[in-house]
């Protein structure tokens, strides 16, 4: 056995190898093998906590750094014609700006193109590296959607997307007949031009821009979701057994499990069930019962239904309709646990103490008969004394042992300090034709509190049960925020007059007494919005780094197999791991568990992409009607650009073009998040009360224009030299936070 590296020798391998930086590979250089392997893992750990090194998913590299070469992905040219990329490397930050510096013989780059490139850190304000390109490997053709306006000699496309300022040359031939206003998907063709407008062919008419239900569907092809299902597909599942064998299940038929729901939800995926621990040695504890729709029973690996499942990685929810990631007839009917009804199922006992810590837990394969299908405002009306007719008969079987239970679990939950963030949840109401009639925020009730932690619960208890079988899985992984965004949010937080302390491994109970100082004051939004903008995003892998945001060391995704395959994949482990079939977790699966993870992973950001760019669309619908109309709200974002004001009435963002602000050069400070008039003084940063005007909403884009009025409830400063220092508020809050500090030393005089 070789003896171990040094810290030096192993900065210097992964600098020199950033392809080969896994924990296995390093291990594999050195010649380190058995038990060495652990004092490896302490070595690489001292090296992340000295900031030397940064883990991302399953690799390590220079602290805040890319490799010296990565792929990367070709963006639009700008304004001056220089080409930008952005990394593909996994787990790094795409907001990295990459100059593209060609020599001569390289071949012509375009928007889209993946490339291999030599990266060189530099010390400039504009873009942080540059990169000489290797070779091309590869081209994926410029996807365009937008409206087509038919010409004498083809057409154009004005493309929907919001900050497209160029449409696109369509000739005669490639126009696929389409009409003029009609909604078209094309692809870019031909090379890189230097002068006029880009060419592209249209792939796909999609009808009325404007028709009904045409908001959600701009999205799916925008984005590229998958929702038509193969024939193969739809066939095996129209063959399904929708009987279900007791045989070799444990019977659940008598225990009154439940599924509490959205009022409109069409899949129903777990029931739950609670009552007092009767067991010695448990004074005052629970026995919680969860229960999840066994898809794996009907979802077999390597089968079309399975494959196409892992291609979709998940649902995608419009406020019009559902793309389900499994067809209809499972989804919706066969694995949905409609009450009355025999289903097969995966269930987990959990024992509570009277503090709500889970004692024990214990996984068995069986058969249920939902006693009811509630939805949440229904349990809260019983569980508050006003029950319906049809909770009526559950109240003291069902829905009091389920609170009793969760006011136990609340205690854990306290003692375990999740981040504590509340950010309220718009809701769209839509008429049959898929017109807007309102935007409210959803109420969170105690019901969908009490389900959430019992969901919870059951997916450690499926990280752990899978760890003591020794069994692969995929994790729910929710790293800690990297020092940058934490630098960014202390900004933030001092510029308004709170402390986030420095110099400590930081908690989520840390991040909670931030958002204590914050509420119920006037930036209690901002510095949710702002904490949750400094988190990492969760992701999938078979390696288990743990989930910062609940603040716990193992947590897997078990709760929701109808909607999303890495449940699935855990149904699957623990079938496999307590011999209850042979539609387990097969051999294909645990060879390309790693590639699973990333397309799920992959296929997660999409959903959320498309589901926040049709809040959007249809946000600006909503208000399409109410251009000129004065509105309040807050600065969200700030960019070179302009500012991001976030509406208090219905939560939609809108932009305030730099233009907009005054007649003078502003400074953008990205440390402050906050812009500078050079004349005035005059600074714009986030959390700052602003009023405005609605300019233009653009549904098929979803794009708002305001005008700014007053900011922090005063005009805007002319802007005319000579006047500089005018008007110099602080910086968001600052104002504030001084106020306070001289009222102290007013008491303190007093006294």
């Amino acid at each position: 056995m070789n003896p171990l590296p040094t810290k030096d020798q192993i900065r210097q391998w992964i600098a020199e190898n950033p392809g080969l930086s896994a924990k296995r590979d390093i291990a594999k250089a050195f010649g380190i093998k058995g038990d060495a392997r652990i004092d490896l893992k302490r070595l690489l750990r001292e090296l992340e906590e000295e900031g030397t090194l940064q883990k991302t998913a399953r690799r390590f590299r220079a602290s805040g750094e890319l490799p010296p070469v990565a792929v990367l992905m070709v963006l639009p040219p700008d304004a001056a014609g220089d080409l930008y990329a952005r990394p593909l490397e996994e787990g790094v930050d795409e907001t990295l700006r990459i100059l593209i510096i060609p020599k001569q013989g390289d071949p012509a780059l375009g928007a889209g193109d993946r490339i291999l490139g030599r990266l060189s850190k530099v010390d400039l304000d504009d873009y942080q590296y540059e990169a000489r390109l290797i070779r091309r490997i590869g081209t994926n053709p410029l996807k365009v959607l937008g409206i087509f306006r038919a010409g004498a000699e083809g057409g154009r496309i004005v493309p929907i997307d919001k900050g497209a300022d160029k449409e696109w040359r369509v000739a005669r031939d490639l126009t696929l007949n389409a009409r003029d206003g009609e909604l078209v998907e094309a692809e870019a063709v031909g090379g890189r031009r230097q002068m006029g407008l880009p060419q592209a062919r249209i792939l796909a008419r999609l009808g009325d821009p404007t028709g009904p239900r045409a908001v959600s569907l701009i999205a799916i092809h925008q984005h590229g979701i998958p929702d038509q299902f193969p024939d193969a597909v739809m066939a095996e599942a129209d063959r399904s057994n929708p009987h279900v064998a007791a045989t070799g299940r444990t019977d659940l038929r008598d225990l009154p499990l439940v599924t509490i729901d959205p009022i409109d939800a069409r899949d129903r995926d777990d029931a739950v069930f609670a009552e007092a621990d009767t067991e010695a040695g448990n004074p005052g504890g629970h026995v919680v019962w969860v229960a999840i729709a066994d898809v794996a029973h009907y979802v077999r690996p390597g089968s079309a239904l399975d494959r196409e499942a892992r291609k979709r990685g998940n649902s995608t929810y419009f406020p019009d309709r559902v793309v389900p990631m499994l067809p209809d007839i499972l989804s919706g009917d066969l694995c949905s646990l409609h009450e009355n009804v025999d289903r097969a199922c995966l269930a987990v006992r959990m024992r509570l103490d009277a503090q709500g810590h889970k004692i024990s837990h214990r996984f068995v394969r069986g058969i249920m008969r939902s006693a009811g299908s509630l939805h949440y405002a229904q349990v809260q009306a019983a569980a508050d004394g006003a029950p319906d007719d049809k909770v009526a008969p559950l109240v003291d079987r069902v829905i009091r042992p389920l609170y009793a239970a969760y006011e136990a679990a609340k205690h854990a939950r306290a003692a375990r300090q999740p981040l504590d963030l509340d950010l309220p949840e718009r809701k769209i109401v839509l008429s049959d034709e898929g017109k807007v009639l309102s935007v409210a925020f959803r109420d969170r009730l105690e019901a969908h509190k009490l389900i959430e932690e019992f969901m919870i619960l059951a997916n450690v208890c499926a990280a752990e049960e899978l760890q003591r079988l020794k069994q692969p899985l995929l994790y729910r992984v929710h790293e800690e925020p990297s020092p940058t965004k934490l630098d960014t949010l202390r900004e933030v937080a001092e510029a308004s007059g709170f402390v986030l302390a420095k110099g400590q491994v930081l908690k989520t109970a840390h991040l909670n007494r931030l958002l204590a100082q914050a509420q119920g004051t006037e930036f209690d939004e901002l510095m949710n919005i702002s904490t949750l903008r400094s988190m990492t995003q969760a992701y999938y892998n078979p390696e288990n780094f743990g989930h910062f945001g609940l603040a716990l060391r193992n947590y897997a995704h078990f709760t929701s197999p109808i909607r999303r395959y890495s449940d699935l994949i855990v149904h699957r482990a623990l079938i496999r791991g307590h011999g209850w079939g042979e539609d387990g977790l097969s051999a294909w699966d645990i060879e390309n568990l790693d590639e699973t993870g990333k397309l799920i992973s992959d296929a997660e950001r999409r959903s959320m992409a498309a589901e926040r760019d049709t809040t959007d669309r249809y946000l600006a619908a909503y208000l399409s009607d109410r251009v000129g109309a004065e509105f309040a709200g807050r600065i969200s974002g700030v960019q070179r650009f302009g500012l991001f004001v976030k509406l208090d009435e219905t939560g939609a963002d809108g932009l305030i073009p730099i233009r907009e602000l005054g007649r003078e050069f502003f400074h953008y400070d990205e440390a402050t998040q906050s812009l500078m008039g050079a004349d005035t003084g005059v600074t714009f940063g986030i959390g700052q009360r602003v009023t405005v005007r609605l300019v233009e909403a653009i549904p098929v884009t979803g794009g708002l224009m305001l005008q700014l009025l007053t900011v922090e409830d005063r005009a805007l400063p002319s802007g005319k030299p000579g006047k500089r220092g005018r008007y110099q508020p602080r910086k968001p809050g600052a104002a504030a936070a001084r106020d306070a500090a001289l009222r102290r030393k007013v008491v303190r005089k007093r006294r």
